[in-house]
């Protein structure tokens, strides 16, 4: 199954009511986007989305990216190719103009908010996620390139990216450095070509897209180490290794020395090649290695990595959101389809479909009100980057903090929750689901990846905990909690939503006793063994209180009246997936606070 119909209702109901998108375009960067020019794009993204990249979902995980060995057709260089609608699919995402949307329009791009561009990716990577997976690299590169190359690099390079005639990668992991990227060990020498070169000589693995047949040039961003660096994490340096080296009027040169050694054979996405690469072994542009030119300062490679890493971290977190709305169309299709004994209520001996059997209508309303509480989180995740940028320094300084602390629960709880909404909708097919021929094995299979790269899920969970709450001893998240005071009276004074609006506040509780517990604890360890749960039990409650804010835009919508029928069964199903969310959802957060302060005692009590 690849039909998708892309969520633009949903979408715009959250840019404009959770979001604020209006008010975000009031701000400098963005006054010359106007409201309707966002939906009027993101209408044709959806459009694209489903009629060509969706197509190629199938071709992706039962064709996949092919290694292919050196030979003379290649000049001697192993390649990747990918299957044919790929390519087809790519060429005209190069035509549409779709990749530079959010980026500057110095180097051609449209200006946009980022929360623009969360929409964007949404639909491309439920059209097909191995596919999106280009851009989103591309993208974080761009942004790494707009925040820290010199101005020569950007207008070398960024013209070309922003396109997507260029493709981006970023190359942080190596054999003996996973997630201790401290560990790198690739070397960067200075070059005697007397171009600010340097020689770059190493093995990276897990790289997304480090080579294809899709775009014409793949640029490469290094962390390597300079002859002088430092130990551990204070000694990486940042470098753009280009795959072709680019003459002085922009077009292509000399093959630079990367070459893909292998791809990985792996449980998902076969249609992203993960690739094996080895710079430096050819020696074939200079004896020394491949060459790349330092991006940003010596020594401050990882920083400026994170500024890859923590838009790549939202945008994992949305595949998690992306893979969950496709399984659940496939779903609600096969459960309305599906015939299957006689539901409670039905004439005796008439087979029902299993829509209507209350066990089945709990897993789609559980898949419903998740996907909405994802995407409130999520989006709100975006727009507060947005809002980092304001001119007014107070609004710029409190979205920082926000986007910052957001950003671990928004990558962990859209893995986790990807991953156990896709397994619930696979449980919808039943035996059918498990069989390869449905498709809806292959969601599960491809956002299995989310909660292990870019950070493990534990890794955002040791974030939050040590450097997000521990770091400013809880205000962030306690200003956070405190600013939902209304909402939450507004539900309670409602008596259709007081019991959400009581969960809430017990919900917030939780929160609140769970963050005094980890600061105040003066083990590590137990800060760390209670940081996963933590980090899933605020994420479940900001999430339930974004649904709440949704909730009472909503009942604004229909309280206005002068509705259409469609329209006032959306905003009705809105405040249904919101109550839904608030009181059989939300309650988790109570268990989820006893594991957090419950110690590590256990964790290390027996030997394992």
């Amino acid at each position: 199954m690849t039909e998708y119909a892309p969520p633009l209702t949903d979408i715009r109901f959250v840019l404009e009511d959770v979001c604020d998108l209006p008010g975000l375009l009031q701000q400098d960067d963005f006054n010359h986007v106007e409201a309707d020019m966002v939906f009027a794009v993101l209408d044709e993204v959806g459009r694209f989305a489903a009629e060509v990249i969706a197509p190629t979902n199938v071709d992706g995980d039962q064709i996949g990216a092919q290694w292919h060995a050196g030979n003379d057709e290649s000049d001697g260089w192993a390649h990747v190719t990918t299957p044919d609608s790929f390519r087809s699919a790519y060429s005209k995402l190069v035509d549409s103009g779709f990749n530079a949307i959010p980026f500057e329009p110095d180097y051609g791009g449209g200006g946009f908010p980022w929360l623009v561009a969360l929409a964007v990716q949404e639909m491309f990577t439920s059209g097909n996620m191995a596919f999106a997976l280009c851009n989103l690299l591309t993208q974080g590169s761009i942004d790494a390139l707009q925040h820290h190359g010199s101005s020569e690099l950007k207008s070398t390079y960024l013209p070309k990216m922003l396109t997507g005639e260029w493709s981006g990668t970023m190359n942080l992991s190596e054999p003996q450095a996973g997630s201790d990227v401290g560990a790198v060990a690739t070397q960067a020498v200075p070059t005697n070509r007397g171009d600010s070169s340097y020689a770059i000589t190493g093995t990276k693995i897990w790289i997304t897209h480090g080579e294809q047949d899709l775009t014409d040039n793949i640029i490469h961003l290094v962390l390597a180490r300079t002859p002088d660096a430092k130990p551990g994490t204070r000694g990486i340096s940042m470098f753009l290794v280009p795959k072709y080296l680019p003459n002085d009027d922009g077009t292509l040169g000399e093959r630079n020395d990367v070459e893909v050694v292998s791809i990985e054979h792996k449980l998902g996405i076969h249609g992203s090649p993960t690739c094996v690469l080895s710079f430096g072994e050819k020696h074939n542009v200079d004896n020394n290695g491949a060459i790349g030119w330092l991006v940003g300062d010596e020594f401050t490679g990882m920083a400026n990595m994170f500024t890859m890493m923590n838009n790549a971290r939202l945008s994992v977190g949305l595949q998690g959101l992306s893979m969950a709305e496709m399984a659940y169309q496939h779903s609600l299709a096969y459960a309305h389809q599906r015939l299957q004994g006689t539901a409670p209520g039905a004439e005796r001996g008439v087979q029902s479909p299993i829509v209507e059997h209350p066990d089945v209508r709990r897993m789609l309303m559980t898949q419903r009100s998740w996907i909405d509480a994802m995407r409130y989180l999520m989006y709100f995740n975006g727009a507060m980057l947005d809002r980092s940028r304001s001119s007014d320094a107070e609004v710029a300084e409190w979205s920082t903090r926000l986007a910052a602390l957001l950003i671990p629960m928004s990558k962990s709880i859209g893995a986790d929750v990807g991953n156990e909404l896709t397994s619930m909708a696979l449980q919808i097919f039943g035996g059918m689901g498990y069989v390869e021929e449905t498709g809806a094995s292959q969601y599960m299979r491809d956002i299995r990846i989310a909660a292990i790269y870019e950070g493990t899920n534990g890794i955002q969970g040791q974030d939050l905990v040590m450097r997000k709450l521990g770091g400013d001893a809880g205000s962030t998240v306690n200003t956070f909690l405190d600013s939902f005071a209304d909402t939450i009276a507004r539900l309670a004074a409602d008596p259709s939503t007081a019991t959400f609006a009581a969960q809430l506040t017990s919900s917030f509780g939780d929160a609140r006793r769970a963050s005094d517990w980890l600061n105040n604890a003066d083990s590590t360890i137990d800060k760390l063994g209670g940081a996963t749960p933590y980090t899933r039990l605020l994420g479940t409650a900001l999430a339930g209180a974004l649904c709440g804010k949704a909730l009472l835009a909503a009942k604004a919508h229909l309280d206005a009246g002068e509705l259409g029928a469609v329209d006032r069964a959306f905003y009705e199903g809105k405040i249904v997936n919101a109550r839904f969310f608030g009181e059989q959802i939300l309650p988790a957060t109570s268990g989820l606070a006893v594991t957090v302060m419950a110690g590590s005692a256990d964790l290390f009590a027996v030997d394992l």
